[in-house]
Parts: C-alpha cells; structure tokens; sequence
C-alpha cells in the first residue's frame, strides 16, 4: 500500500483546490464587514440620540481635563440603558446569524473537501456523501459560541484572582502578574482544545451525517484511534501558524520604521495591510488542516493484516515446521514468505 502524509495531503488539497480556501476566506471577511458595518452604525444612531449645547461645546473647546469629564458626564447621563439594550440585541442577533451562516458555510466546505478526497481514491467510480444535518453543524456552531463565552468569564476570573493575590493593603504584583498569566494560559489551552475538537467534530456531521454529540463522540474516538496523525497534523500546522505570525510582526515592524517618514495615513494603511494578509494565511490554514484531518478519516491507515496462518498439525516432521498462535496477523503479500521451500 502506498504510504502517505495526512499534512503534505492537506497542503496538496488546498492547492488543488484553492476555491475552498477561497470560498472559506469570502464568508469570513464578509461577515467581519457586515459585522464591522452594523456596529458603526449602530454607535453612530446612539451618538446621535445625544444632546450637546453650545456652553458644552465651549467647555470642551478649553481642553482641561476637568471641564471635558464633566461635560461628558452630563452628556452621556441617562444613557446607559439604551446602550445595554444595544449591546444584548445586537449581541444575541449576530451570534444567531453567525450561528447560521458559518454552519451553511462550514458544511459547504467540508462537502468540498470530502468530494476531492473520495474522488482521487476512486476516481472512476461516482462519489456519494452522506445526507448532511445542518441542525448538527449549528449545535456545534452554537458550543464554539459557548466555549467563547465561557473563555471571556474566566479571562475576567483572571482579573480577580490577580487582584486578590496583590490586596492593597499588602500589593504584591510580581504574584498578580504571575497568577493573571497562569490563568490566561489555561483558559486559552482549554478554549483552544474545545474549539479545534469542534471543528473536527464538523468532518464527521458531513461525512457520516451524525448528530451534534454524535459528531463530538466520533472526534474524539477519532483522536484516540489516530491520536499520532492527528497529533502530527497539529504540530506542522500550528508551527505553520506560528511562523506565518512571525512573518507579519516582522513585516509589521518594518512598517512602523518609517512612521517618521511616512504619513500616518499610509503607515496605518501598511499595517492594515500586513494585518488582512495575516488573517488570509491564517483562514487558509485553517482549511488545509482540516483538509488533513479528512485524509485521515477518508484515507485508510497502515496497512492491517487480517487473515490469520493456519498453525501446521503437532505431528508434522517438516524441518521448517513453525506454529502461530491463533489470531495473530500474516501479511499473505509479505516478500518473506517466499523463502520458505516448497514440501515435497
């Protein structure tokens, strides 16, 4: 059987392929837009519901710090209601949408990516994929929102706990610093695990039609059956990731080394620059890891040896006589073999 890398598949596939790169990178930034879009508008509706008289106007035209806070305080008094009623339709109306729109997205890639692998495994032959459940690609949508919010709590857990080892009355902030990184770390680690367990559940709510807890189950039996190639797929791709990141920080910096000589127009427009081509490697491998991941499901693995050697009888004289004890595993194409002389 011919041996194969479930990593170099992965890069093979998006270059093969690069419209589900593509396609994966448009629905991402067009929804940050509409995102980015909707929030500037809705700041720009609330600013306007502001009421400033010309005496305000004046007092924050002297630029002292405390004629500007108290005209400020007075401005935006009474308001925040209003901005609390923002904030929770506007937060609960785009993760519903993102919710919808990134499981239609995500099921479209992953039928993509299934049709390519199948296809060059038998490329004569047509291809049929399971029967998606969307419901199960926005369960699973819909845990990545609740792995988030969970991540957001305890950052704001980090916080506290760094305040409580630093107390005023005995300030310690070696200890706070220390405490805030630990914790931070760990969030991230398990925010980090749950949300690429997710996605990789999302292979096999497309490739076998399962439930959401189906899918979640498969991926992890998946990870403990491959847990070698999985592991191995992580590592080339997450130091992928990382190299990618340092290449835009250094990019970045060298931007910055012009801010003297450059307007400041053309400096942030360089670093937004360097920032979108980040986001597109990184949504780019993005793809390409869960393209690897479905060459190891799809894929067959190392060859197994299933048909057994029948133990020659206790009585035999053959001077190459050998017993196997049931159940063991012959490969019957193994060269070997055929060094053995024929009887006779």
């Amino acid at each position: 059987m011919k041996r194969y890398w479930p990593t170099l598949e992965g890069f093979r596939a998006i270059a093969a392929q690069p419209s589900i790169a593509v396609a994966e990178i448009a629905w991402r930034w067009s929804f940050g837009a509409a995102v980015a879009a909707l929030l500037t508008f809705s700041l720009l509706e609330y600013l306007d519901t502001l009421s400033i008289t010309r005496g305000e106007v004046l007092l924050l035209k002297t630029r002292q710090p405390v004629l500007i806070s108290q005209v400020l305080q007075h401005v935006f008094r009474g308001s925040g209601f209003r901005v609390m009623e923002s904030v929770i339709v506007l937060g609960v109306t785009l993760t519903a949408a993102w919710i919808v729109v990134a499981g239609l997205a995500r099921a479209a890639t992953m039928k993509a990516l299934l049709a390519y692998f199948r296809t060059r495994l038998e490329p004569s032959s047509d291809v049929e994929t399971a029967k998606m459940r969307l419901r199960s690609f926005f369960g699973l949508n819909f845990f990545h929102v609740a792995i988030t919010v969970a991540a957001a709590v305890g950052c704001l857990a980090a916080f506290l706990l760094a305040g409580l080892a630093s107390p005023i009355a005995d300030p310690a902030p070696g200890a706070a610093f220390l405490v805030f990184l630990l914790v931070m770390m760990l969030v991230w680690l398990v925010w980090s695990t749950l949300h690429w367990l997710l996605t990789l559940a999302s292979i096999f709510a497309a490739a076998d039609g399962q439930d959401t807890f189906g899918a979640v189950a498969a991926a992890v039996d998946l990870c403990r059956r491959r847990a070698g190639p999985v592991l191995a797929v992580g590592t080339w791709f997450g130091l992928s990731h990382l190299a990618a990141f340092f290449v835009a920080s250094t990019a970045a910096g060298a931007v910055l080394g012009f801010a003297r000589m450059l307007p400041p127009g053309l400096i942030l427009g360089g670093i937004l620059l360097v920032t979108l081509l980040y986001f597109a490697v990184a949504d780019y491998l993005c793809v390409g890891r869960l393209a690897a991941c479905v060459a190891i499901l799809e894929w067959p693995g190392p060859p197994v040896l299933t048909q057994a050697a029948e133990p020659l009888p206790p009585e035999s004289n053959h001077p190459f006589a050998f017993s196997i004890p049931p159940g063991s595993a012959v490969d019957p194409d193994e060269l070997i073999l055929s060094d053995l002389p024929t009887p006779g």
